[in-house]
């Protein structure tokens, strides 16, 4: 009996496999198709409300966290709450196995939509066929997966450490010394930011010498790995760093090194110092994507749940700011955490938050 009802149920869940249809996408302003030829997926009507879960990776750092708050003040949002019978968080480190094996183990327990965040690219492959097969939505955002079964919603991170890496070669026009923070290894995330600063500086022709450190998006592993470069291999005429900013800026304060022109992340710490210290030459480009890409994703699965047309890869607009521009209460809030990134705002996605809505979630 149980191995009939497993045929029976790979059977049907078989049927349940997306179709690929023809676009534009329900929501054309929001679901915006990553190229010209990304195809559309039109998953088969499901009558909710829906069973949901967020399986992440890493967590020790303020983006992940804010993530997680964030991902949890949508759902708690009176119109989606409504479309939901349970909202589960999973957090389960750098681990690439555990947190394939939670999601292996939502789809077991028939969840209809799983969002993640992956820790590695490339190791889902069997756990992206059987959602498949099980027809469960699956949407990965941030650090997304290499493949055309999933849904993938993103920012271009290449393209921002391309924008990194032509600020600096265009206040460096005879080359120098570039400190590169990087993040946590093995994530699409790191790898497409790196090769877009590696592949810039390496185009402009100019002497560029790069020393590469680990700083994991995080301010206090970020500034240890910035001070401990300054002493062996400093000073630096330039800096870029993928996230752990504030702590970049505050190792330069404390090591008394020059400020220099720096293209970072979003965080608002470090949007502050460089609105504070741009006269003494903390020229600043701050760009990326807030923690509120979690709930477009949440937005694309219940889309897809409800039968609507969704482009199997999303493009979302990045966050720029640059100086002089930096803008008090628009671009970074004196009031606020240092450890909050700015940018929790997708207006063609019908998404905006306000600082207290995220901070009053809990971070479990």
């Amino acid at each position: 009996m149980l191995a009939g009802a497993a045929v029976l149920a790979v059977g049907g869940s078989a049927m349940a496999a997306p179709k690929v249809v023809s676009g534009p996408a329900s929501d054309a302003k929001c679901m915006v198709p990553w190229a010209g030829d990304t195809k559309f997926f039109q998953f088969p009507k499901k009558n909710g409300p829906y069973r949901i879960a967020l399986a992440n990776g890493y967590i020790a750092n303020t983006w992940r966290i804010q993530m997680v708050q964030t991902a949890k003040a949508y759902a708690a949002q009176p119109e989606v709450k409504a479309k939901l019978k349970e909202f589960k968080v999973v957090s389960t480190g750098e681990d690439v196995p555990a947190q394939i094996s939670a999601i292996n183990n939502f789809i077991d327990s028939g969840y209809d939509a799983i969002v993640v965040n992956a820790q590695n690219p490339t190791a889902f492959g069997p756990v992206i066929k059987r959602a498949k097969d099980a027809g469960v939505v699956l949407v990965a955002f941030d650090n997304t997966l290499n493949t055309t079964d999933a849904i993938n919603v993103n920012v271009d991170q290449k393209g921002l450490g391309v924008l990194w890496a032509k600020w600096l070669a265009d206040h460096l026009p005879n080359g120098g010394k570039i400190l590169e923070v990087r993040g946590v290894a093995g994530t699409s995330v790191d790898t497409d930011r790196h090769n877009g600063v590696a592949e810039t500086l390496k185009a402009t022709g100019k002497p560029f010498k790069v020393t590469e450190v680990v700083g994991k998006w995080d301010d206090g592993v970020a500034q240890k790995a910035t001070a401990d470069a300054l002493t062996t291999n400093g000073p630096f005429d330039g800096i870029t760093a993928q996230g752990g900013d504030t702590g970049v800026v505050r190792a330069l304060m404390d090591a008394k090194h020059k400020f220099v022109p720096f293209g970072g992340e979003t965080e608002n710490g470090f949007r502050k110092l460089c609105a504070a210290n741009a006269g003494d030459g903390l020229k600043c480009i701050s760009a990326g994507t807030g923690p509120a890409q979690v709930a477009v994703a949440i937005k694309v699965a219940i889309a897809a749940l409800e039968g609507e047309v969704v482009p199997q890869a999303i493009k979302l607009p990045t966050a720029v700011v640059a100086d002089p521009n930096f803008k008090k209460d628009a671009d970074y809030y004196p009031d606020q955490s240092d450890n909050f990134f700015v940018g929790n705002a997708f207006p063609t996605c019908g998404i905006n938050f306000t600082a207290q809505e995220i901070m009053s979630q809990t971070k479990d």
